[in-house]
């Protein structure tokens, strides 16, 4: 078994999005990877699940330590991820992984993904870890330079782990109400406060919010701190681990309650700016969950298509049968969809740090809009594929409960479902972003006689005539667009009540497009009408969900594991 290998949309995506020589560099990783996920990783990951960590508040002497205390598993999970691997470190510095620049976010979206579909919870401290040392990198790279280096290092004798303090009891989702309070002590500054739930309490770089005198109320009185879990002299800061948070999923890395006493800090960046900077960790943190949300619902399938291929009711694979294709034919389409959409706001967060302020804007709301829609999807998808095992699905000793448990905490951490709708708003008043994703994908990006003649294949008269056709109408976003107008017409309320059903299909018409822009390339290329009957499926069921798609279910095989799929057979344009 071999993720990778199983995944019939990974590699040919990848082919497209991925110059020749990062696909060369990359595919012996998604070999080792895939390979590592289905295998000594996955068995790693479920001890770790079921022995999560323990704090250990007292040595045996009586001294406060306040350390936690993993099982050896989720020491071998970590030691995959951050060193093996540099899942925290490629963004930051060349060399990770033989390459020769940073690597792509493409390429470690792309990692990521075939990690989480065995290990969930090390993505919560490598995202932070990774967004850490980005905050630092981008906004004080100088005076923190020995930080972002430890925050990137894959060397177990150097590498550090980074965290995110925000929720305080009394303010979650308001992070105006803030009172950690931060107090100026010349060379450094304390903060005292109360932080409701701290993952990773025990990193070694900590980035936090805290209100300084002076500045203001609400979130303009936030600054910006690094709290170390050792001070400059090597002593232990004064951050006290009250208690660990008994989670629903996640298991196998902590998270926990944190007091503050008067704990050395040092200001990040400008201390007017601390929510901003916040802000730009959090948009990545929650790319980052729309990928974990899209690795989950990815596990989810293969274990349902698994399943129905050896499970016999009424003497026929339930994989043949009609009701249980139409049960899994969406949970296939919208899980590749949703890798369409990850990858896609990858690779623009790549340009945007290239300094492309097109894809700046652009990923600003494309986060959002994968967040919102891709976390919800993943708790039904993994919720029916627990249905489709029946009375196996609900028990432990299989991965179907893990699966459940992780899919609702994508809709909940860095900001729940309606506060990332609300963002969604956000950028619209302020940046007509709506307009921004219409002008992006409302027409073909490219044109036919744009592709190289070397990567194309004969256009038979077939293939030529579907795609004069089959694209998505770009009619359909002209009327997102006027549909966006008018919501920002309404009155405030009456945008925020409607503004969450719009968000998703703002979010359904990208990876619509983007699924119609990978059919043409892989006809293109290879000949292969596999993505074109994927992409009208997903066109057909979304117009009209009682239409049977029965050429789907014709080749419903290859649309389950990966296959030709003849164009000769796709004649007639939109018909699923």
């Amino acid at each position: 078994m071999n993720y990778a290998d199983r995944d019939p949309v990974l590699r040919p995506l990848l082919g497209r999005v991925l110059s020749a020589e990062d696909r060369g560099r990359v595919e012996p990783l998604l070999a080792e990877l895939g390979e590592l996920a289905a295998g000594e990783l996955d068995r790693q990951a479920a001890l770790a699940d079921a022995n999560p960590p323990k704090l250990v508040q007292y040595a045996a002497d009586g001294t406060r330590v306040d350390e936690i205390a993993f099982h050896p598993a989720h020491d071998k999970v970590a030691a995959i991820a951050y060193e093996r691997f540099g899942l925290a470190g490629m963004s930051h510095r060349p060399g990770v992984l033989g390459w020769p620049t940073k690597v792509p976010h493409t390429v470690k979206y792309a990692l990521s993904y075939l990690y989480v579909q065995s290990e969930f919870g090390m993505a919560c401290p490598l995202s932070m870890t990774d967004s850490a040392a980005r905050i630092l990198r981008l906004f004080d790279p100088e005076r923190y330079a020995d930080e972002i280096a430890a925050l990137s290092s894959t060397d177990p004798e150097l590498r550090s782990t980074g965290a995110m303090f925000m929720t305080e009891k009394q303010g979650g989702t308001d992070v105006g109400l803030t009172e950690t309070v931060a107090t100026d002590q010349g060379d450094h500054w304390t903060l005292s406060g109360k932080k409701w739930f701290a993952s990773n309490p025990s990193a070694d770089v900590i980035l936090t919010l805290a209100r300084v005198p002076g500045q203001g109320e609400g979130t303009r009185g936030l600054g910006m701190f690094l709290v170390p879990r050792l001070r400059p002299d090597g002593s232990r800061n004064a951050i006290r681990i009250d208690r660990l948070k008994d989670k629903l999923g996640s298991r196998s890395i902590a998270s926990g309650e944190v007091t503050l006493e008067e704990a050395y800090a040092t200001p990040v960046g400008q201390l007017a700016n601390g929510f901003r900077q916040m802000a730009e960790m959090l948009n990545v943190s929650r790319l980052s969950n729309a990928m974990r949300a899209t690795a989950l619902m990815r596990r989810a399938v293969r274990e349902s298509v698994d399943h129905t291929r050896v499970r016999n009711v009424f003497g026929k694979p339930l994989f043949d049968q009609p009701l249980m294709r139409a049960t899994l034919l969406p949970m296939i389409l919208d899980t590749e969809a949703a890798l369409h959409l990850v990858l896609e706001a990858a690779a623009r967060l790549t340009a945007a740090d290239e300094g492309d302020e097109s894809a700046r804007a652009l990923v600003r709301v494309l986060t959002p809009l994968a967040k919102h829609t891709l976390c919800k999807r993943a708790r039904t998808v993994t919720g029916e594929a627990m249905e489709i095992r029946g009375g196996n699905g609900y028990i432990e000793d299989w991965v179907n409960p893990r699966l459940v448990r992780d899919a609702h905490l994508g809709s909940i951490w860095e900001g729940s479902s309606n506060v990332i709708a609300l963002d969604v708003l956000r950028c619209m008043r302020r940046q007509n972003a709506h307009h921004t994703l219409a002008d992006t994908y409302g027409s073909p990006r490219v044109a036919p006689e744009e592709v190289p003649a070397a990567e194309s294949v004969a256009l038979t008269p077939v293939s030529a005539t579907l795609f004069r056709a089959d694209t998505l109408p770009g009619d359909r976003w002209e009327l997102l667009r006027k549909k966006g107008d008018a919501l920002l017409e309404l009155p405030a309320d009456e945008q925020e009540m409607r503004i969450g059903r719009y968000a998703d299909e703002l979010t359904r018409a990208v990876m619509e497009t983007l699924l119609y822009e990978q059919a043409e390339h892989e006809a293109r290329t290879s000949g292969d009408g596999r993505a074109l009957l994927v992409a009208r499926t997903y066109t057909a069921l979304a117009d009209d969900p009682d239409a049977p798609p029965r050429t789907a279910l014709d080749h419903f095989a290859a649309l389950a594991d990966g296959g030709q799929v003849p164009l000769a057979e796709l004649q007639e344009p939109h018909r699923a």
